[in-house]
């Protein structure tokens, strides 16, 4: 009879524990429902002085709402030539991103460039994640409203010397399937960007503000139109600036 005892207590104890198994798989209370996140993060906020005097200040941020499966984006890229009271560049884009890795997200969206020319919207696809030794990777496809393809890859990778005494090395390249000679886009290899840029962690990985060293260049038939209406092909800049997040 003890025995019997013993076998219901163990039997009723494990229907238990499977039940609340399943409880929590069908589990549809808020503390299983994903939680909605949202921020601010500006990767640069800079001021840059080239090697031929020219003075820019240059923004690249990122305003994000929404959850692990689901998030949307909106990105903000600019120069704006303080020498010549002008915007050298204006890039916005709103995109959708999921997960498609543990590591890669996938996205998509519309891009609008202005004033620096002619307006362009584009249609975007792209990835972003961190890839194997630790590099964070931005690769995207676009499609212009005048039929035109483009892409572009962005690499970042960071050394921490301490922790919070970091150097962050990237790269920026972008190239072109078709010539867009009114935007001063050449087919092939259109401009690169390479930085360095030593930060120091002043309030965690909030904020952080840096010195650093850009490099940009731009290729082949960009290059010519950029000689074409009087620009430089190549600059070197000093950076003073900072990243934060809030």
């Amino acid at each position: 009879m003890k025995l019997l005892g013993v076998s219901l207590f163990f039997a009723t104890t494990s229907a238990s524990s499977v039940l609340s198994a399943a409880e929590l798989i069908k589990d549809e209370t808020d503390r299983n429902k994903s939680f909605i996140t949202w921020g601010v993060q500006v990767e640069e906020f800079e001021y840059r002085y080239s090697d031929d005097d020219d003075e820019l200040a240059v923004w690249n941020a990122d305003l994000f709402y929404g959850t692990d499966e689901l998030k949307v984006r909106l990105l903000s890229k600019g120069e704006y030539s303080l020498t010549e009271d002008k915007y050298e560049g204006l890039e916005n884009q709103i995109v959708g991103q999921i997960p498609i890795s543990s590591f890669f997200d996938a996205k998509a969206g519309v891009r609008f460039d202005s004033p620096n020319g002619p307006d362009r919207a584009y249609a975007v696809a792209g990835i972003s994640g961190l890839a194997p030794q630790w590099f964070e990777v931005d690769a995207n496809l676009f499609l212009s409203d005048e039929g035109n393809w483009s892409s572009s890859i962005d690499a970042e990778y960071e050394v921490l010397f301490t922790n919070y005494l970091v150097l962050t090395a990237n790269l920026d390249a972008t190239a072109a399937f078709n010539e867009d000679s009114e935007i001063g886009v050449g087919e092939g290899l259109v401009s690169t960007e390479t930085g360095l840029r030593l930060s120091y962690d002043v309030v965690d990985r909030l904020f952080s503000p840096y010195i650093g060293v850009v490099y940009e260049r731009k290729y082949g038939d960009s290059a010519d139109l950029a000689v074409d209406e009087g620009n430089s092909t190549s600059n070197w800049l000093g950076v003073l600036g900072a990243r934060f997040v809030f």
